[in-house]
């Protein structure tokens, strides 16, 4: 028996439908992840119209099979596969996602990810751990005497998108900007969108283009020791990026090293109240904060569905697939399978049952991974240190931006 008002499954067809605006299923996600893995874990969602795959071991492998990839006009046109032609009013968005990192395949995606990892190793992320640390401290700082904040305005908004901003070599003062432009630019991939949603990720696209474009050319004529200076210079076989690559690269960077990030600090810290468990356990050590931080993405990842286009025929879980078929990948849901994790809707912090897939698998493992897991491991642990008796002051809300997700606000007391 499902008890889920907005959720109906045929177990014998695998068809399910599912009402993601419906604010019962997107502030608890996970109740109906446990029910499609009851019921129908790989399953056709009827409002999306494609397949979807929520079991650990399939989605593992969808995101590492190269049958499947992030593209599909490079082996097909749209005429074949029954693609509508580029929207006018989202050029901008398109022409700033035409070199994107998530979105390419090899060879053009090998190329253009050696040169940016090149450049990554020449400033290690490591070296950001007393910077973060620094930033986190003076926040807390600010607000530690009132006795109790809004957490994301006050903090989560704050340090990942100063800290990729700094290694980038963008100003601290657009952290603002940043923030609103990435804000519209993600509306692209919500499940809500709207037209109006469409031209905002448009207008915020051509924006951050042209702003990013006069970065470029002022690290040309000065570079510095910061990442885009290194993009630029680094070249791959006689190769450097294009001012497109760098462009699109850039935004994917910025997007990537903050926005997921925004969300996790704000969901950690309130799974970790909700536990009722001590969180000086949590963050006793090293070891320990880094279970706790790996629990906390694994019960609550900052980003839900990754998808992917059907390059080849094949068959997966008895699922005929032909070329230009998309399907979903349900990170979030596979991070809850039972067969993987026993007891998976129970926070359990000392967990050591493997890696979640929360930042993906394959090629397009998210590169701004590193930087998210130092954060998270260095903020959450400062936070309750810091703040000894932490609560909630009210339910949080979550944010109706599947299949992001994250919270509305963060009201906290101490």
């Amino acid at each position: 028996m499902i008890d889920l008002p907005f959720l109906s499954i045929d177990s014998a067809s695998r068809h399910v439908s599912l009402n993601a605006r419906d604010p019962q299923f997107y502030s608890d996600p996970n109740r109906t992840y446990a029910a499609l893995h009851a019921h129908a874990p790989t399953f056709y969602w009827e409002e999306q119209k494609q397949w979807y795959f929520t079991g650990y071991d399939h989605v593992n492998a969808l995101l590492r099979d190269r049958r499947f990839g992030r593209q599909i006009l490079h082996v097909a046109t749209r005429e074949e596969i029954g693609l509508p032609e580029p929207a006018a009013h989202t050029r901008h968005f398109d022409k700033a996602e035409e070199h994107s990192l998530l979105e390419i395949e090899p060879p053009e995606h090998t190329r253009l990810r050696t040169l940016v990892n090149r450049a990554f190793v020449s400033r290690h992320v490591e070296k950001m751990t007393s910077e973060i640390a620094d930033l986190a401290n003076r926040l807390i700082d600010a607000f530690e005497a009132d006795g109790k904040t809004e957490l994301l305005t006050s903090f989560a908004d704050i340090i990942p998108v100063t800290m990729i901003a700094r290694m980038i070599g963008i100003p601290e003062d657009m952290g603002p900007q940043l923030l609103k432009w990435s804000h519209d630019y993600v509306g692209m991939y919500m499940f809500k969108r709207t037209r109006a949603d469409e031209e905002a990720a448009d207008r915020s696209a051509k924006e951050f283009a042209d702003y990013v474009r006069s970065v470029i050319a002022e690290r040309r004529a000065e570079p510095r020791d910061d990442l885009l200076s290194h993009m630029i210079h680094t070249e791959h076989k006689g190769q450097f990026l294009t001012e497109d690559e760098l462009i699109s690269t850039t935004i994917v960077l910025l997007n990537a090293g903050h926005e997921a990030t925004v969300h996790q600090i704000g969901n950690s810290v309130r799974v970790i109240l909700e536990s009722g468990l001590d969180p000086a356990q949590m963050f006793a050590d090293e070891k320990a904060t880094e279970r706790t931080v790996e629990e906390t993405l694994r019960i609550c990842a900052p980003v839900h569905i990754f998808e992917r286009w059907c390059i080849e025929p094949t068959e997966i879980d008895g699922v005929s697939l032909k070329r230009g078929d998309k399907v979903g990948l349900i990170l979030a849901a596979a991070n809850l399978d039972p067969v993987k994790f026993p007891e998976p809707l129970t926070f359990r912090p000392e967990r050591n049952e493997g890696a979640n897939l929360s930042f993906g698998a394959g090629i397009h493992f998210c590169i701004g991974a590193p930087l998210a897991r130092l954060e998270l491991n260095i903020v959450l642990p400062l936070l309750f240190k810091r703040l000894p008796g932490l609560k909630l002051a009210e339910t949080p809300k979550v944010k109706d931006v599947y299949h992001f997700h994250g919270l509305e606000r963060l009201d906290l007391t101490w």
